[in-house]
């Protein structure tokens, strides 16, 4: 039986086992697209990672810190998945931060067009019924 220094295992099975990511697949498209880290240094999802390691993952507008408590080799209950890492806490700056990084990123989703392309019927009743209405008031 191995120790407990000693369990080691691939990073994309380990964030699939304590349900960071949904998928495996997913976890390795993050890793692809650098958006985790282990121990402040950029990684593959062939990353072999141990108890101790830190993995910083960036998601949407948030980062997420997690220092690796435990490994185990299959999947295990949603309450025992937490068990197996320890979230840093954000200090009060970083919350602050990421509330605006929140913000500008739903802005920046509400802002974008629904779809490309020529309005519907209703759509430009609509824009007729805007412009009438703006003609009137000039």
């Amino acid at each position: 039986m191995k120790n407990s220094q000693e369990k080691t295992l691939r990073l994309d099975k380990w964030l699939k086992i304590a349900l960071i990511f949904k998928t495996r697949s997913k976890a390795a498209d993050a890793c692809l697209q650098g958006r985790i880290k282990v121990n402040d240094q950029s990684a593959k999802a062939s990353k072999i990672v141990k108890i101790g390691d830190t993995i910083t993952i960036k998601m949407k507008w948030r980062k997420r810190k997690l220092d690796i408590l435990d490994i185990v080799g299959k999947s295990i209950k949603a309450a025992d998945a937490k068990l197996l890492y320890h979230e840093h806490e954000m200090t009060s700056e970083e919350k602050e931060a990421e509330d605006i990084r929140g913000l500008f990123y739903k802005a920046a989703s509400t802002s974008r067009p629904k779809y490309k392309g020529r309005p519907t019927k209703k759509e430009r009743r609509d824009m007729e019924k805007f412009r009438n209405n703006n003609d009137a008031v000039n």
